[in-house]
């Protein structure tokens, strides 16, 4: 009996535990469009801080240098609106194909 008592402890401590670790393992909420640092620059964004809160862009090198534990660094350049028609030309064809 008292090995039945200690599982079902367990269970029951790792229930409550479980959403807490799921949420703080998850993908954390997105930058706001106005929030995005510019090509060639970065933010540090901080969890749990307002977006006119968050620190200014600044180099990249600073920024993962300077992250703390609960913030990621967003890169200016890893954002790239989805457009319908691509500005690179077609690619030639190869003679003989």
């Amino acid at each position: 009996m008292s090995r039945f008592v200690n599982i079902a402890a367990l269970a029951g401590m790792l229930a409550l535990a479980g959403p807490a670790t799921a949420h703080a393992q998850g993908k954390s909420p997105e930058v706001p469009p106005g929030y995005r640092p510019p090509a060639g620059m970065c933010r540090i964004w901080i969890t749990g801080v307002a977006p006119a809160q968050q620190p200014a862009p600044t180099d990249c090198p600073t920024a993962v240098r300077n992250r703390p534990s609960n913030g990621k660094v967003i890169f200016g350049d890893d954002y790239a609106p989805k457009s319908k028609k691509s500005k690179l030309p077609p690619p030639k064809k190869l003679r003989g194909s």
